[in-house]
């Protein structure tokens, strides 16, 4: 291949990962397999990112801006905040029917970084980051519809958050179209709930 920079190299590196680790798994993503599915020298690979785990560092953060688009172009400029959270939910989950490999990638990704030090910052910004962009948009369609937040909105965000992971992990492992559209109403109407004080909260010990 024609001589590139290292910036222009960069984001083709970073696709060419996400296209091989989609297909193959986070396992087989080796600097060498990379580096071959693009078509250059494993050097190249090295001199971009540093290490594979840098490498990794970049897919996760393209992953996650990628996923954080696709959300803030679903949240609606007007309507109330149950029509907010419905539509930032449908959003979400068009994109685990659309995008499961996306979503199984990142999935791996994630349980990937838990057992690697030198990727804790990248999966604990991933989680911040989405995390940030959920409460503002909580907080948003809040301030517009007057709704007052029983709960911080990141604590609310993160309850969001919990439910679409389970749910997503569900319909990877073991998907029932039916049941996961219920569930999905369920603990949409619960987060609304939540952050109107409506939900009356079951003590639960834990010591």
């Amino acid at each position: 291949m024609a001589h590139v920079s290292a910036a222009e190299r960069r984001p083709q590196l970073i696709k060419a990962a996400i296209d091989f680790m989609t297909r193959e798994g986070v396992a087989a993503g080796s600097t060498r397999a990379i580096a071959a599915e693009l078509g250059v020298a494993q050097a190249t690979v090295h001199y971009t990112f540093g290490t594979k785990e840098g490498l990794y560092r970049a897919v996760m953060e393209q992953l996650t801006q990628d996923l954080v688009a696709q959300v803030e172009r679903a949240a609606p400029a007007d309507g109330g905040f149950e029509e907010t959270a419905s539509a930032l939910a449908a959003a979400l989950w068009r994109t685990v029917r659309d995008q499961p490999a996306s979503h199984q990638l990142l999935t791996e990704l994630t349980m990937f970084a838990l057992r690697s030090p030198a990727l804790s910052e990248a999966l604990e910004a991933h989680h911040r980051g989405v995390t940030e962009v959920t409460a503002r948009l909580i907080t948003e369609a809040a301030e517009r519809t007057g709704q007052p937040l029983a709960q911080p909105a990141e604590t609310i965000a993160r309850f969001f958050l919990a439910g679409f992971d389970g749910l997503t992990m569900q319909h990877l492992s073991l998907p029932d179209e039916k049941a996961e559209h219920t569930c999905l109403q369920t603990f949409v109407s619960a987060v609304v709930a939540m952050a109107g004080d409506r939900l009356e909260l079951v003590p639960v010990p834990v010591s």
